[in-house]
């Protein structure tokens, strides 16, 4: 069954069900548009490398362009991955995005843009993982949806309980740092997934591209809910 029309659906005719993900105001801030594919030839793989050195170049576009959040990556082929064995299978790298990526800075809040409750977490810790890693279940009408946030604080994890109830608009954490983020520049990688497929605390954000049809049948574009311009 093709999920996705139910969910389109779903948001057109209840746009005040749905709330924001990060604050922002789309008279006022900006948002740039970032490109981890092979047609970004200024980021170099030694920038990819050291990731103080990745962060300082992720601050410095947002910082020139005037930009609050940077975005992007939904269904998008990076060659950024290759920094992580994580990513490295045998038959064929993981190189596909599944998600959409806000980047700014550590500290960032995150909030829940659909009533919902706590499915699961955890701490993906694994360099080049999510890191600490939120997510929770959400019922529009007859259809089930789930919202992953990765790479949160760590500190966010503390005194969660699965199946408790997390209203729109309620703070559930925050951009992590380096250090506590699975190694990476702060940002937020936000998913929506319809099936879990069993998947706990965790759930595929990175993917073979070969399987690309199976992935966006499950995963629906994440800017369906958080509605930043294009």
């Amino acid at each position: 069954m093709n999920k996705h029309p139910l969910l389109q659906t779903y948001i057109q005719n209840h746009p005040e069900k749905i709330g924001k993900v990060v604050d922002f105001d789309p008279e006022a801030d900006r948002l740039f548009p970032f490109d981890f594919t092979a047609n970004n030839t200024e980021l170099t793989y030694e920038d990819i490398e050291d990731t103080s050195r990745f962060s300082a170049w992720v601050s410095k576009k947002l910082q020139d362009n005037h930009c609050r959040y940077g975005i992007g990556g939904y269904m998008e082929h990076r060659t950024i991955y290759a920094r992580s064995g994580h990513f490295n299978t045998d038959d064929e790298p993981r190189r596909l995005h599944l998600g959409i990526d806000i980047w700014g800075d550590a500290g960032t809040p995150v909030y829940c843009p659909i009533d919902g409750q706590i499915h699961s977490f955890h701490d993906n810790n694994n360099h080049g993982d999510y890191g600490p890693t939120i997510i929770i279940k959400h019922q529009l009408g007859e259809l089930e949806l789930y919202s992953l946030y990765g790479h949160l604080s760590r500190g966010d994890l503390g005194g969660l309980l699965e199946d408790d109830h997390v209203a729109m608009g309620q703070l559930i954490g925050a951009f992590g740092s380096q250090d506590e983020n699975g190694h990476w520049p702060p940002h937020l990688h936000f998913q929506l997934m319809f099936d879990m497929e069993g998947w706990r605390g965790d759930y595929p954000g990175v993917a073979k591209f070969s399987e690309i049809e199976k992935w966006i049948a499950n995963i629906p574009d994440p800017n369906l809910v958080l509605r930043f311009p294009r």
